[in-house]
């Protein structure tokens, strides 16, 4: 195809949202571009503080593993009748015990910029919350916002949380409308009872709105809360299929053009800018789809809490994992732990 091919347009759109959504890049451009694609690009929308008040952080490890970068993902599920992040966004993104973290994704890019590893953390994780006792993980965004949820981030995994990038429902809908759609497969048909929804067995092609409904469902699935992650996993997996072109990365009238469009939707903690942002994006240009690796923080069981249901982390393999991202070793424990990956077959 051709270099103004619509399907390769697509492709590239595809590939620039799941890295996005992954790991907090909003594009990816090469040195020489980024002073022009900066004042191309409107300046970035900005979370409320998310590292305000945090004392006793974890420290950053000591020579080259330093450099790696960790970013803090969350997807809210704030019920609100206009956007709450994203440069369009009308209304605050976080109200005291308004919403909870639907989605919460630490996302590992190593200081070689040549492998991320992205885990996520079921919402229902039953873990410390600091100055709340225990609780499921998605409370710590409610009860006290960012800070909360990045403090109760660092305390579980010793891990220094270096960005936090969010996105509400309807940014999550309208990224996945600005790529096309995403195509997902469904192995065998099932029913989401509470959203009144049958996934039939087979390909899926899907819109901003149905992507929400086929990411949030647990209800129907056999594991849950469990299946519910590999489903959100197997979205950006999609989203990441495609090689990330090199085209893309050395055209910056099309970068700006689409970075502009996706800044509409997301937000970014208080530190980043985006001169920083343009300058790590431009630090992953040899970086590729399959340098991405998708994985479930290890779980010992499923349980009951008085009547809330719960997530059990597995602590020893949980532990090991966070060693190695502290090391920035992720990629070589989990070649070691390979069914811990996520695989291709999702519920």
């Amino acid at each position: 195809m051709g270099r103004g091919d619509p399907e390769d347009r697509r492709r590239d759109r595809k590939a620039l949202v799941g890295l996005l959504i992954c790991a907090g890049a909003i594009a990816l451009v090469v040195s020489g571009t980024l002073v022009w694609a900066q004042s191309k690009i409107p300046d970035v929308r900005h979370t409320e503080p998310a590292f305000v008040g945090l004392e006793n952080r974890p420290p950053r490890a000591p020579g080259p593993a330093g450099e790696a970068v960790n970013i803090l993902l969350l997807g809210t599920d704030r019920r609100s009748d206009v956007p709450t992040t994203g440069d369009a966004a009308e209304a605050e993104a976080w109200v005291a015990g308004e919403q909870r973290s639907d989605t919460m994704m630490l996302v590992h890019v190593a200081a070689d910029r040549r492998s991320v590893q992205v885990v996520s953390l079921p919402r229902d994780s039953w873990v410390p919350v600091p100055g709340h006792g225990r609780a499921k993980i998605n409370a710590a965004y409610s009860l006290g916002g960012l800070p909360l949820a990045v403090e109760t981030v660092e305390t579980l995994t010793d891990v220094r949380v270096d960005h936090v990038a969010v996105v509400d429902w309807d940014g999550f809908r309208a990224l996945t409308d600005l790529v096309g759609g995403v195509r997902v497969q469904v192995p065998e048909t099932v029913t989401d009872s509470i959203r009144g929804i049958t996934w039939t067995a087979g390909e899926h092609l899907l819109n901003g709105e149905q992507a929400l409904a086929y990411v949030g469902q647990r209800y129907g699935l056999p594991g849950g809360d469990l299946d519910r992650v590999q489903r959100q996993q197997a979205v950006l997996r999609t989203l990441m299929q495609d090689s990330l072109h090199a085209e893309m990365r050395s055209d910056p009238d099309q970068v700006a053009h689409f970075v502009s469009a996706v800044l509409e939707h997301v937000a970014v903690d208080e530190t980043w800018s985006l001169a920083g942002i343009l300058g790590f994006s431009a630090s992953l240009r040899n970086l590729r789809s399959a340098d991405i690796r998708y994985l479930t923080v290890p779980v010992a069981g499923l349980g009951m809490v008085g009547d809330q249901s719960v997530v059990h982390l597995n602590r020893r393999l949980s532990e090991q994992l966070w060693t190695a991202i502290r090391d920035d070793v992720a990629g070589s424990w989990l070649d070691a732990h390979a069914d811990l990956e996520t695989g291709d077959r999702i519920r």
